[in-house]
């Protein structure tokens, strides 16, 4: 990875050198647009309507529209001249919970390491900061912008995210949809979505979540690239569901099957485990190039799980009319 920024984090009168990296990336896979006709990507350009002639980068300034058609131009000096007391540096204004943070302010995030010199202070603040359990709210300028930012032990680094100001957030009071009246609600309706969620409820393992789209499109452009007929897997039909309380009941059925379903697949692998045998994978995660995301694998198993509980109810049926 390559550095993006040089500092330093500077809490009371210590200050930390350190170094930035960024910690995520967006992994969609791009297109160009092209001429249909000829296939040559399109070129864009940067054009002065009222000149009619392409305009080099030397000749572009930046300008503030404070009326309509009217501006105020800036230049770099401008921006470079700023009073901006958190240039160069992470500058820790207070030390919170993270649990205080409501998830919609995180903006982005980045890896902070020890630069030359700030080995022992580096590892300092991530003791103290581990050891209290605390989260450190900081300013810091990015990008000719000064952010709101956290840092917070992550693995054994120490992990910045930039925020967003209390002003950048929107409010939701203003979007009229939400105000309805939720009167119709019945008890048995909130209790059956209660033991739904419940039902799906387990820990976080991000590995498990993957991006389908993203893997059925790369195998459809590999597709084209080699001279291959596109197959597209047939979706399966949901059923439709018209009551609310149908749609729950038939919910947790379908999520209590598949609890039993993994549950002992999950035994037969322990057994397995214990007697030296090596399990098999099931179908359901077993995909081969046959059966991509998204295709009618995930529907059988799922339709397999939900049905896992009927045979025990038919037995007792016939028992009980015999």
């Amino acid at each position: 990875m390559r550095t993006i920024w040089k500092g330093a984090v500077s809490f009371g009168l210590v200050h930390v050198p350190v170094k930035l990296y960024p910690a995520t990336e967006h992994r969609e896979i791009k297109f160009k647009y092209l001429h249909a006709k000829c296939k040559t990507p399109i070129k864009y350009e940067r054009r002065c309507p009222t000149c009619g002639v392409e305009v080099p980068l030397e000749e572009i300034v930046r300008g503030y529209e404070y009326e309509k058609g009217s501006y105020v131009v800036f230049s770099e000096e401008d921006f470079e001249d700023l009073p901006v007391a958190t240039d160069r540096t992470v500058a820790i204004m207070d030390f919170i919970n993270l649990e205080e943070i409501d998830p919609i302010y995180f903006s982005k995030s980045y890896y902070l390491v020890p630069n030359d010199g700030g080995q022992k202070a580096y590892a300092l603040l991530r003791r103290a900061m581990k050891e209290s359990g605390k989260i450190a709210v900081a300013k810091v300028a990015l990008r000719a912008r000064e952010s709101l930012a956290v840092l917070r032990v992550y693995e054994n680094c120490l992990l910045m995210e930039t925020m967003l100001y209390p002003d950048e957030i929107r409010s939701a009071g203003h979007l009229s949809e939400l105000h309805f009246d939720e009167g119709r609600l019945h008890d048995n309706e909130i209790k059956m979505a209660v033991n739904l969620i419940n039902n799906l409820s387990e820990e976080f393992h991000p590995e498990k979540y993957t991006d389908e789209y993203r893997e059925a499109l790369m195998a459809r452009i590999e597709a084209k690239v080699e001279g291959r007929e596109v197959e597209v897997a047939p979706h399966p039909e949901a059923e439709k569901v018209v009551d609310l309380l149908e749609a729950l009941q038939a919910s947790i059925r379908l999520t209590q099957g598949d609890r039993k379903a993994k549950s002992k697949r999950a035994g037969k692998a322990r057994g397995a485990v214990g007697a030296g045998v090596k399990p098999k994978a099931s179908n359901a995660v077993a995909r081969t190039a046959a059966d991509p995301p998204g295709s009618g694998t995930d529907a059988r198993a799922a339709g397999a799980a939900g049905l896992a509980g009927e045979p025990k109810k038919a037995q007792g049926r016939k028992r009980k009319t015999s």
